[in-house]
């Protein structure tokens, strides 16, 4: 195996070729045990390119066999995480037709608009300082540091009046 594996990792595509031929009925056998059959041909797919891609990383050359099934099993771990993650989302279908039906309602629509006028009223009230770091982190997405930086404050007086501006439109918007 040793000499196979120094083959390919030396660009020989037919040493690739030979590894596939010599490998993949014994990891398509555990495959098919573990997955439905047109996922297991996936899935076998994906594991030999794995493999191809990490083979430098095989610190003992004679243990192939179990290397390969070591992917394969990653891989139909992952399959059955994925398919459990699908499986969850598309039960909720139901649900989030529910929530479309009412965020088209006129009423939710009034909340809405009424909830924005409220944010833009308690922001407006403060002061421009606030607006600006407020701006700067919710709608420019930068960080405190960025922040400091760009207003030319350290760390913690930026960190001080983000918290101060914070408090303040906390206070406006429950006044609003």
């Amino acid at each position: 195996m040793k000499f196979l594996v120094d083959k390919i990792l030396g660009g020989d595509s037919k040493a690739v070729v030979e590894l596939y031929n010599l490998y993949s009925p014994k990891v398509s056998k555990y495959l098919n045990k573990k997955l439905p059959q047109q996922d297991a041909q996936e899935i076998l797919n994906d594991v030999f390119f794995d493999v191809i891609d990490s083979l430098e990383e095989l610190k003992n050359r004679d243990n192939l066999l179990p290397w390969l099934y070591k992917i394969a099993h990653n891989k139909t771990v992952d399959f059955y995480r994925k398919k459990k993650i699908k499986d969850i989302l598309f039960s909720q279908i139901p649900f989030l037709k529910i929530v479309e039906s009412e965020i088209n309602t006129p009423e939710f629509q009034y909340e809405k608009n009424k909830t924005r006028d409220r944010i833009e009223s308690a922001f407006l009230s403060l002061s421009t300082k606030y607006q600006k770091i407020l701006r700067l982190y919710y709608e420019k997405n930068l960080s405190i540091r960025e922040i400091a930086v760009r207003t030319n404050l350290s760390f913690k007086a930026t960190e001080s009046l983000f918290f101060r501006a914070r408090q303040s439109f906390k206070i406006a918007y429950e006044r609003a």
